[in-house]
């Protein structure tokens, strides 16, 4: 059940500048809200008027894209490729980071609060016009709150393996294919939260999901449809997936392509969700969400970078 959980909920001060360990690039740490600590990265030798906000997904996941237990670095090395690319960029921790590492978890936060999150950083940004371009680029959970985010008069839009579906069906299927015997249960329940009521019966093996303290954040991420909500984004849209995805498969990518002609489709192949390009067998791929020293998809850079220098 561990690849089930990764795909759910698990569930600023003085700046100071951090130079990063490759010369090409220098980082500041900085607050934005009481909710958000990121790190903007710049490219040294370059005047770069072009910013990537990047989104991570789903659980306490910090701005390099890591959780307790899963440290891949996948964001940090995504935002440190771009940046030495000439393209700057700020990744930022959710805010359920901070509420685990102080023991201070607030049942009461909203996927709505992701997004107003995600808002603020773009925002923030917008005002302080140091930058021309802003792009957003979300990450799995973090490609629809990207999308909802980036309603906010952005120039471009990147959803990295995004569902396309809601997320309800989404990780039904995913039950379903490792459990098979759970699937119609977990489908009767993700019906019945979809209506805004919770449950009080679920199998103990789902409590991860089902828990009475995360139904309510469970309900307000599915009143979201993503192939519904790209529809309504008016600025280019880059959508990105990998065919050795464990998580969100390729035909939700498909299916966002689908609800959106105009926007551009990579498929990368043998890319897995956290852009490593995977030769081996299912085991390969899940042990290396936990190996940091993996080299992120050269591809996957070169989609963005073309993206959003054509733009």
């Amino acid at each position: 059940m561990k690849s089930i959980a990764s795909i759910i909920i698990a569930f600023i001060v003085s700046s100071s500048l951090v130079f990063s360990q490759n010369n090409s690039i220098t980082e500041e740490d900085f607050k934005i809200s009481e909710f958000i600590d990121g790190t903007l990265a710049l490219p040294k030798d370059e005047n770069s008027k072009t910013l990537a906000i990047i989104i991570a997904g789903s659980g306490p996941t910090d701005r390099d894209g890591n959780q307790n237990f899963m440290k891949s670095n996948a964001l940090k090395k995504l935002a440190h490729q771009l940046t030495q690319r000439g393209i700057a960029t700020f990744r930022y921790d959710k805010r359920t980071v901070k509420q685990v590492k102080t023991g201070n978890i607030d049942s009461a936060t909203s996927f709505d609060d992701f997004v107003t999150d995600a808002v603020d950083v773009i925002n923030y940004f917008k005002t302080a016009d140091t930058f021309s371009e802003i792009y957003v680029i979300g990450h799995s959970q973090g490609s629809l709150v990207g999308m909802l985010a980036a309603k906010s008069n952005v120039d471009g839009f990147i959803s990295l393996a995004g569902a396309g579906n809601n997320i309800g069906d989404v990780i039904t299927e995913q039950i379903g294919k490792q459990v098979p015997q759970l699937k119609t249960t977990t489908k009767t329940i993700m019906d019945t939260l979809k209506t805004g009521k919770t449950v009080e019966e679920y199998p103990p093996m789902l409590s991860s999901i089902f828990s009475k303290d995360i139904q309510p954040f469970m309900i307000s991420w599915m009143a979201y449809y993503p192939s519904e909500e790209i529809k309504q984004l008016d600025i280019p849209v880059l959508i990105v997936n990998g065919t050795k995805d464990l998580q969100v498969p390729e035909e939700e990518a498909k299916l966002l392509k689908q609800s959106s002609p105009e926007a551009e489709l990579v498929l990368i192949e043998q890319m897995n969700h956290v852009f490593i390009e995977i030769d081996g067998n299912n085991l390969e791929n899940s042990k290396s969400y936990n190996e940091s020293s993996r080299q992120i998809s050269t591809q996957l850079i070169d989609s963005i970078e073309e993206f959003i220098k054509s733009h």
